[in-house]
């Protein structure tokens, strides 16, 4: 009896030396551009680059920027195209597919930047449009050695960069996507406001120039009256 409790706490004490093994363990990671698609109402890393990715009409592509390890940290928002891409209406010959881009939390970005709130845009484009086309679509990419290190100017620099002893939390919380103005939908209209070529410049020009024309007329008449 007392040799099986000796084993038995011999047994113990090596399970707890190895939980504290286990939970002293600090895992290395790196900082970077996460790329993702939605299947089956959840994320999954992408086995491609986005070159060599060929999304479908109606797919959904993600962009998750965060500190992670062995564990991806995939975006905080499901990948909902219905609501990204509610108004852009199907276009023959093109496809339609829904951005959705995590610029991550305050742990995850580098010092002296900011990051912003994650978006959904939907992007209209030629069918044969791979995920790096796509992406561009959305906003100027930075790239480095052929990886993604800025999207929309966040980072500024660096990229990928190996980072000591992280801490990953085991999930992330849900977050609300901000839905963007459709890309390369001809259903979306320019705003004539922001269009310098377009009748808010040129009909003004056209009314002054005729009200001038008006005046000279009118006093070129009056001075032929009184000369008279």
């Amino acid at each position: 009896m007392i040799l099986k409790r000796l084993l038995l706490s011999l047994v113990a004490a090596l399970l707890l030396a190895g939980t504290a093994t286990t939970q002293a363990y600090a895992e290395d990671g790196f900082r970077f551009w996460g790329y993702y698609q939605w299947s089956s109402s959840q994320w999954t890393f992408a086995q491609k680059g986005p070159d060599g990715v060929v999304p479908a009409d109606g797919s959904v592509e993600g962009w998750r920027y965060a500190v992670g390890g062995a564990k991806p940290r995939v975006p905080r928002a499901a990948g909902d195209f219905a609501a990204i891409c509610k108004d852009a209406p199907a276009e023959a010959g093109k496809k339609r597919v829904a951005v959705v881009i995590d610029p991550g939390t305050a742990d995850d970005q580098p010092a002296g930047s900011t990051a912003g709130s994650p978006t959904g845009t939907c992007v209209v484009t030629d069918v044969k449009s791979n995920g790096a086309q796509v992406l561009s679509a959305v906003g100027p990419t930075r790239l480095e050695k052929g990886l993604t290190c800025g999207i929309e100017g966040y980072p500024a620099s660096g990229c990928g960069e190996a980072i000591k002893d992280i801490k990953v939390p085991a999930t992330d919380p849900t977050v609300q996507l901000q839905v963007k103005t459709p890309v390369g939908s001809s259903a979306v209209k320019p705003s004539l406001e922001n269009d310098t070529g377009g009748s808010s410049t040129w009909v003004p020009l056209v009314i002054v120039v005729v009200l001038v024309g008006g005046l000279i007329a009118g006093g070129v008449l009056l001075v032929r009256r009184r000369r008279t």
